[in-house]
């Protein structure tokens, strides 16, 4: 219920959300199409108290299921995934049945207002953004997803110590990335001098990614972290 919030310890991880803010989702970075950021949200929220874990909060994926592979691979850890694409919802769906995940529910919402409306305060404790869509051009740069208003809520909702964790290939976009991420007084950055990360070890290369990749694109992690 979007009027309502999550129960209290819900890991929440948003990823790979097919659609945002009823646009229509592009091929991501690689400037073939331009469309939505892709999101979803990770967290064990069917009404019912998550088991004690870790909450992590995502978006972005573009065709890989990296919360699936996620929650396999993190068992002790809680997921939901947001995404307002049913034909995704229903792929991801399949995959976790196939896997018999227990840790994974998935929601059928926008999430940046799931993230506003369903999320409580500082109840996250990653928020993974892979591959927003960098809009181009530069009159379409206002729909860019990572804006100051996003990242003050994103902010909002991780815990203190939580991650802020976005992945772009396009450079001038990972620029302004630093930019706000830097203006916003509740986040610092993991890596020295408000460089770039390294990609961490519990993201693997999305398709996407190792396609770009092969062309000599490079990636831009950055992580940041909730203050104290």
């Amino acid at each position: 219920n979007p009027g309502e919030h999550l129960p209290e310890g819900v890991l929440v991880a948003l990823l790979d959300i097919g659609l945002h803010g009823g646009e229509k989702v592009g091929d991501g970075d690689s400037g073939e199409n331009e469309g939505g950021s892709r999101t979803v949200a990770r967290t064990t929220a069917d009404g019912d108290r998550c088991r004690d874990g870790d909450e992590t909060a995502g978006e972005g994926s573009h065709g890989d299921r990296v919360e699936d592979a996620r929650a396999v691979a993190e068992p002790e850890r809680d997921f939901i995934g947001v995404e307002v694409h049913r034909p995704g919802v229903g792929h991801l769906l399949l995959t976790a049945s196939a896997d018999n995940l227990q840790n994974l529910r998935v929601a059928c919402h926008d999430a940046v207002e799931v993230l506003r409306v369903a999320i409580a305060p500082e109840s996250i404790d990653e928020l993974q953004i892979l591959f927003p869509d960098p809009w181009h051009k530069k009159r379409h740069h206002k729909r860019r997803l990572v804006q100051p208003e996003f990242v003050a809520l994103a902010a909002s909702r991780l815990r203190a110590g939580g991650i802020l964790h976005l992945a772009t290939d396009w450079e001038p976009y990972a620029q302004q990335m630093c930019e706000v991420l830097a203006g916003c007084a509740l986040l610092e950055n993991t890596v020295p001098d408000d460089g770039f990360s390294a990609r961490p070890r519990q993201r693997a290369p999305t398709r996407f990614e190792q396609r770009g990749a092969r062309l000599g694109h490079a990636v831009f992690d950055l992580v940041w972290r909730r203050r104290s």
